[in-house]
């Protein structure tokens, strides 16, 4: 087994898929551009969905990348050694080109090849979908697996496992829509034999998955059932990470993507938990992406997923002894980090306004406390006098809801005070609250991107025309530093020393409006990335493109790369109108507007 750097992994994947014959695309935004039912970029097949349901992609059938993902479902399991808030997924693909025999073959090449990583092919575990009423038992994967049993050159049928849909089956991401079997691939971690009785279904802490190649064969209609999909794909997702930690032979916070961060927490704490010191690692490294993609901490949506992570890593700091404000000192670490260094050139290009926004979350955080340790005194003296001397569940809920104030600083409080707290009444009113917040986020994205995308498109195009009005009355240095679009408006971040003057953002609506009246058609050319900025063609800041991209012109208005989706003539817009202008982070202005019929 080859011992690699996490920089060195990522280029080796990313070469090797090169090699046959695959073209690399750029990592998307974490941050969804044009799709209102998810918070943030999940896995790697996300951004591709649209190419994946069958529109061409500018770069061709082949495809290679990594994508920055962010998953907030078990941020409470963070502090172990596998759990992560941002990680990074190795992808490639296959848009109706090469299936089942490429795939796996190239996958096991890359795995076991002794100038890829190899791994012991004797180490490898891999399991296949078990079959059921909908789709059959995928023997066909399981013989590729196998092919040369007993040689250098294939896995044994000992060593792969049928697995449920529940295991072995991805999608559709809605209720209908592409989907299919996989395969996933495990390395076992034992050193010399494997136990008698001990295998992949009965030891699963001893097989450590590192790859999954999907097999998007079906398609899962309204009724419920499954036909054959004309285009089939290959959706492969290899954890960087992970596989960092398998070549390194350590688990996930010990290898070069945390350890330096992990020095500088340990440099910085009197105390040695490491629980502790894994969540604030973890937490400040999704902060700084998330921070670099124009997410700022808020109430709602993605800025209040990472104001929880700030909190949650400056209230660990604290049971860790750290002095002071010290979330920015972490950040300057992953900031510099070798392991990101040239590959996402926005943590540096956004280092300052990252330093400032932790800085400013955390003074304002530690205030949240000062106030929640207050109305605890308050609360204190009742409580003291009550015979079961207990803080009821409604309460501690009150500081949490109201003051922001962590259930875990409270229970630590009442423990030094000699009381206890209703941790089922507390855990009652949570669910009560987290039921309504679920309710309504429902409602706020019912139906999702398919009920509304005639709807997003059009917002979608008419971002085009925002960027280049603002251009226009603006300046150049206008350029697009994010953007996220629901069904009811658009929001655009963009670079801009200072606010707008009220004159300024009617000279914008105007000018588009002005161009939508002329009802101007949007025109789309496939040339190389090139030639497209060569003719002024905007690009988003940030984003790699592969070597041939897709440029859309609305008439002699504006010119950009872009992925879609668009209307045929700006025409079916209606009137724009900018909603409110304001103050996204420093340097950077945000814009929210509507389209009216």
């Amino acid at each position: 087994m080859r011992s690699m750097t996490g920089a060195e992994l990522r280029q080796a994947y990313i070469e090797f898929f090169k090699g046959k014959g695959h073209v690399e695309i750029g990592s998307a935004p974490l941050v969804p551009e044009n799709d209102p039912t998810v918070l943030f970029t999940t896995a790697g097949m996300h951004p591709l969905v649209p190419f994946l349901l069958g529109e061409k992609h500018p770069a061709g059938t082949r495809l290679v990348n990594y994508q920055k993902c962010i998953r907030t479902g078990d941020i409470e399991e963070v502090g172990d050694t596998v759990h992560h808030t941002f990680f990074e997924m190795l992808g490639n693909w296959s848009l109706g080109d090469y299936f089942k025999q490429e795939a796996i073959e190239w996958s096991y090449e890359f795995l076991t090849g002794r100038e890829w990583l190899d791994i012991d092919p004797e180490k490898l575990w891999v399991s296949c979908f078990a079959g059921d009423d909908d789709a059959p038992r995928d023997t066909e994967a399981a013989a590729i697996w196998q092919r040369a049993a007993g040689t250098s050159r294939g896995i044994p049928a000992e060593r792969i496992v049928y697995l449920s849909k529940k295991d072995n089956w991805w999608g559709p991401a809605g209720q209908t829509g592409p989907c299919g079997p996989d395969t996933e691939m495990f390395v076992c971690t034992y050193e010399g034999g494997i136990p008698p009785g001990k295998d992949l279904q009965n030891d699963p802490d001893h097989f450590v998955e590192v790859w999954n190649d999907v097999f998007m064969q079906y398609n899962k209609n309204a009724h419920g059932t499954y036909s054959q999909l004309a285009q089939k794909n290959v959706d492969t997702g290899l954890g960087l990470e992970r596989m960092a930690a398998v070549l390194q032979g350590t688990d996930d916070y010990s290898t070069d993507f945390f350890a330096p961060i992990m020095a500088r927490v340990t440099d910085l704490a009197s105390d040695t938990d490491m629980r502790s010191k894994r969540i604030i690692a973890d937490h400040m490294r999704a902060a700084v992406f998330m921070i670099a993609d124009s997410v700022l901490p808020a109430r709602v949506d993605q800025g209040y997923v990472l104001r929880r992570l700030i909190r949650r890593a400056v209230r660990f700091g604290k049971k860790l002894g750290i002095e002071g404000a010290f979330t920015h000192k972490v950040a300057e670490v992953v900031v510099e980090m070798q392991a990101f260094d040239g590959v996402y050139p926005e943590l540096k290009a956004n280092a300052d306004t990252i330093r400032e926004t932790l800085m400013r979350e955390e003074e304002q955080f530690t205030k949240t406390l000062a106030q929640g340790l207050k109305e605890f005194q308050k609360l204190l003296p009742n409580v003291l006098k009550n015979p079961k001397r207990e803080l009821s569940g409604r309460l501690a809920f009150r500081l949490y809801d109201t003051y922001g104030f962590p259930i875990e600083m409270t229970r630590d409080l009442a423990e030094e005070a000699k009381i206890t707290v209703d941790m089922d009444g507390f855990d009652k009113a949570y669910a009560k609250h987290q039921d309504l917040s679920r309710k309504g986020a429902e409602q706020k994205f019912a139906g999702g991107l398919a009920d509304h995308s005639e709807q997003v498109t059009r917002l979608h195009t008419a971002t085009h025309l925002l960027q280049a009005a603002l251009r226009k009355v603006l300046g150049d240095h206008v350029a697009q530093r994010g953007s996220n679009i629901t069904a009811e408006r658009l929001r655009f971040d963009f670079t801009h020393p200072e606010k707008m003057t009220p004159e300024q953002v009617k000279q914008v609506e105007d000018l588009v409006n002005g161009a939508i009246a002329r009802e101007l058609d949007v025109t789309v050319e496939e040339m190389p990335v090139g030639q497209a900025k060569a003719a002024g063609a905007m690009a988003v800041f940030g984003e790699k493109y592969g070597d041939t991209v897709k440029v859309y012109m609305v008439g002699d208005f504006s010119k950009e790369i872009c992925g879609g989706p668009h209307v045929k003539n700006i025409g079916e817009l209606g009137r724009f109108r900018i909603v409110k202008e304001q103050s996204s982070s420093a340097g950077i202005r945000r814009i929210r507007a509507v389209l009216e019929q």
